[in-house]
C-alpha cells in the first residue's frame, strides 16, 4: 500500500465531482437520461499526467456516499494516488449536469450542486503538509478559492512562500458564478502572483482583470517564474525567467533544471523571455477539458526538463487530445508520438491536422497538411 508522505511528481489538490453528461443535444428541460462522469480541474490533470507515466497525488474531500465511492475510484483507475482524500459523513459529494454544446460551441447550460459539498470544507487543518508537499510540483486552481473562506484559506497558505514549498503550478481558471463576493478577481490575481507557474486565457484574464494582451498580463502578473497566456486556437505566449528553455542546440547545455526553478523560488531575478507557440490544428468533437489537458501536459515536458517550446507542444498535443473526445478526460498520445511530433521543425507543425481517434493512430494517420 502507497504510504500517504510517498514522494510523487505532482500533487493536485481540488474538488472533483460526478458530471451527468447529456444523451443527446437540447435544453437541460428537454434532455430524458444522462450518462455519468467525472469532472474537476485538478483532478483531470492528475489523471492526464498519470496516464503520461507520472506519478501524481490527488487530495480533496468527497462525501461518504455512492458518488464519493466513484470519484475515488474512477480517478485510482488512472493510476492516480487517492491515498489522501478524506470522506467526510456529513456533507454529500458534488455533482453537475451539462447539455452537449450547441451547433456553433458558443454556449451551453451548467447546473452545479455543490454548495455545501465536502470539497468546499477544505481548509489549512485539513491536510498533512507530508501529503500537500509530496510532490516536486503543487498544483492548484483558482476554483477551490472560491469555494468557502475556509477553502481560500487553504490557498492562501500554499501560495505563500514557505521554506522547502515545491514548485506552486496555478491556473486562474476564473469562474463567475462561483464568486460570491466582488473581490474575486483580484483575489485570484493575488493568488497568482504567489505561484511559480501560472496559467491564464486572455480572453479571461480580460474578463476578470480587464487586462488586453499578453503584455499587459505579465505586466499585472511579473512575479511567477513563468508565465504561460492561453490565445485558444491562436496558441499560447510564455513568458519565462528560464532564457535557456527558449532553446535546445544540439550538444549545448540543457538550460535550467526544475530543481534550479525550486530554488530561485517565486518573484526571483532572472532574464526574461517570450516565446510565442501556435497550437496545431483540430478538429473538436468537445471543447470540455482542453484547459486542464494542457496545463498536465506542460507540466509534464516541464518534469521532463524539455524546453520552452516542447512544453508548450505537449500542452497542444494533450489538449487536443480532449478536444477530440466527448467527455473531461482523454488519454494522451504516447510519449515516444507526442515527443517526435512536439520536436517537428515549425513548418511541419504548422501542417498538422489532428481529429477524432488521433492519439490511438499511427503517426503517419495524423494529418500534416
Amino acid at each position: 500500500m502507497t504510504a500517504q508522505h510517498t514522494p510523487v511528481d505532482v500533487v493536485c489538490l481540488g474538488e472533483s465531482m460526478v458530471t451527468f453528461l447529456p444523451s443527446q443535444p437540447g435544453r437541460l428541460a428537454d434532455v430524458p437520461s444522462f450518462d455519468r462522469g467525472i469532472g474537476g480541474a485538478e483532478s483531470n490533470v492528475a489523471c492526464v499526467l498519470a496516464a503520461a507515466g507520472h506519478t501524481a497525488k490527488w487530495v480533496s474531500r468527497v462525501g461518504a456516499d455512492g458518488f464519493g465511492d466513484h470519484l475515488v475510484e474512477t480517478i485510482a483507475s488512472y493510476g492516480v494516488d487517492t491515498s489522501a482524500v478524506q470522506r467526510d459523513p456529513h456533507r454529500p459529494t458534488g455533482v453537475y449536469f451539462r447539455t452537449a454544446e450547441d451547433r456553433d460551441g458558443d454556449t451551453h447550460e451548467v447546473a452545479y450542486y455543490r454548495a455545501g459539498s465536502a470539497a468546499a470544507a477544505m481548509s489549512p487543518a485539513s491536510f498533512r503538509r507530508d501529503d500537500l508537499w509530496s510532490g516536486r510540483i503543487l498544483h492548484l486552481s483558482g476554483i477551490t478559492a472560491a469555494l468557502s473562506p475556509d477553502c481560500l484559506a487553504l490557498m492562501r497558505e500554499l501560495t505563500a512562500p514557505a521554506p522547502g514549498r515545491p514548485l506552486v503550478s496555478f491556473d486562474v481558471n476564473h469562474r463567475p458564478g462561483l464568486w460570491h463576493e466582488a473581490d474575486g478577481p483580484q483575489v485570484l490575481l493575488d493568488l497568482a502572483r504567489g505561484a511559480d507557474v501560472v496559467f491564464v486565457g486572455e480572453t479571461e484574464a480580460e474578463t476578470a482583470w480587464g487586462l488586453h494582451g499578453p503584455e499587459a498580463i505579465r505586466r499585472a502578473l511579473p512575479e511567477p517564474g513563468v508565465l504561460v497566456v492561453k490565445r485558444g486556437a491562436a496558441g499560447v505566449v510564455v513568458f519565462s525567467a528560464d532564457p535557456m528553455r527558449n532553446q535546445a542546440p544540439p550538444g549545448g547545455p540543457p538550460g535550467r533544471s526544475l530543481g534550479e526553478l525550486e530554488e530561485r523560488g517565486p518573484g526571483g531575478a532572472a532574464p526574461e523571455t517570450v516565446t510565442y507557440i501556435p497550437a496545431l490544428r483540430v478538429t473538436v468533437a468537445a471543447p470540455i477539458g482542453a484547459g486542464d489537458a494542457f496545463a498536465a501536459g506542460y507540466l509534464s515536458a516541464t518534469l521532463r526538463d524539455l524546453p520552452v517550446r516542447e512544453r508548450a507542444r505537449h500542452g497542444h498535443l494533450a489538449a487536443a487530445a480532449a478536444l477530440t473526445v466527448h467527455g473531461d478526460l482523454a488519454a494522451p498520445p504516447a510519449r515516444a508520438h507526442a515527443d517526435r511530433l512536439a520536436g517537428l521543425d515549425d513548418a511541419a507543425w504548422g501542417r498538422l491536422r489532428v481529429g477524432p481517434g488521433w492519439t490511438g493512430a499511427p503517426e503517419q494517420e495524423v494529418r500534416t497538411t
